[in-house]
């Protein structure tokens, strides 16, 4: 019963968010409704999705699916995740002649997009709690932020200096 929940719980993700960055507000309250993980492992699960390659969905479901169900969650999850992009492409491939200069699915696109932000912004301050637990953590967030932004220092940069940053703060001077 559980692989078939994570495959159901992945194929609504699929079906109802439009990929990378959108689904993980979808992926933290199907965990953590379904009591497979907390929000700090959601938080967690994310992060190492973005630092793999491939897919941030699929890594997700990859993972929260072997958090929840051992390495057959993870092919569930994994079916359930792609199911959705699979009959999509298909109908898209046949009838793309037809969606081509369709002036209402622009329309429909650029009202999609705000809602996207929305719910990104809104998981957003959800994990914050999970992950800004104290002051060091918060400074760290905020010079993330600023390296990101305004040096445009690459991802992995920024995740190979908070790396450093943890072994060094958490545990040689044990903040």
């Amino acid at each position: 019963m559980l692989y078939i929940k994570l495959f159901w719980s992945f194929v609504k993700i699929g079906f109802t968010s439009f990929g990378g960055l959108s689904m993980i507000p979808l992926i933290s309250s199907e965990m953590i409704s379904h009591n497979w993980m907390t929000a700090h492992e959601v938080s967690d699960i994310v992060a190492i999705a973005e630092m793999t390659p491939g897919p941030l969905g699929l890594n997700c479901a990859t993972f929260a699916g072997m958090k929840a169900g051992g390495l057959l969650g993870a092919f569930f999850a994994n079916m359930g995740a792609l199911s959705p992009t699979f009959i999509l492409s298909t109908l898209a491939a046949m009838f793309f002649a037809h969606f081509k200069d369709s002036k209402y699915l622009n329309k429909i696109m650029i009202g999609v997009r705000p809602a996207c932000i929305g719910m990104v912004g809104g998981v957003l301050l959800q994990l914050s709690g999970a992950n800004f637990t104290d002051i060091v953590t918060g400074i760290l967030g905020i010079a993330d932020l600023i390296l990101l932004i305004k040096f445009k220092f690459s991802i992995p940069k920024v995740l190979l200096l908070n790396a450093i940053a943890g072994i060094i703060l958490f545990r040689v001077f044990e903040f």
